[in-house]
């Protein structure tokens, strides 16, 4: 069985090494999300119906198996909700950092001066119309944060697509939306030991 994803250590550094943060992101939803039919074909059969050797002499569409339903909740509970979590997780708490102050940015004092040197800086735009144009660069947590509502939108797609194949191949889901069945596995206990 695949193995959750393993949750890197909540830094603002980790954060603000926005490459690090997509990278870790990007794999967890290529092992997880985007391979979700190939991690459920390795779960057992919901049909247990031994071969017919006079099967193969017609050719007939295979009816699509259902995965059985002890094996799809395992597969659930210990290794596609705690990556879901874990995820939740890192992008919820580099939200917090992209949202509090940042006395340690490093590009703080170039920005301040590029901007006080704009101010002293005299512009007639008759004789050049782009010299009152002035684009100041963005702080880390600005970034962070562009980065982040990015990635929150990347997660709801992906969520939603893999629970439509979750209750396709898995069969009698109470849970309509993805949304209800991790708060459910939240709730139910079932994510002990899992960071919330």
């Amino acid at each position: 069985m695949t193995q959750p994803t393993v949750q890197p250590k909540l830094t603002p550094q980790f954060c603000f090494n926005t490459t690090a943060l997509r990278d870790f992101l990007r794999l967890s939803r290529a092992s997880i999300d985007d391979s979700i039919t190939q991690n459920l074909n390795a779960l057992p059969s919901a049909s247990s119906a031994p071969f017919d050797p006079n099967s193969v002499h017609v050719r007939t569409p295979r009816p699509r198996s259902h995965v059985d339903p002890a094996a799809c909740e395992t597969f659930k509970s210990h290794v596609l909700f705690p990556s879901w979590q874990a995820r939740t997780d890192l992008i919820s708490y580099c939200a917090g950092v992209a949202a509090s102050p940042d006395p340690d940015d490093p590009d703080a004092a170039t920005r301040e001066a590029e901007k006080m040197k704009r101010r002293e800086m005299v512009v007639d735009e008759r004789l050049d119309p782009y010299s009152g144009r002035f684009f100041p660069r963005e702080g880390r947590t600005e970034i962070l944060a562009g980065v982040v509502r990015l990635e929150m939108g990347v997660e709801e797609v992906v969520r939603r697509r893999t629970w439509e194949v979750v209750k396709e191949r898995c069969g009698g889901e109470e849970q309509e939306e993805w949304l209800g069945a991790l708060g459910a596995w939240r709730n139910g206990g079932q994510g002990k030991g899992q960071v919330r």
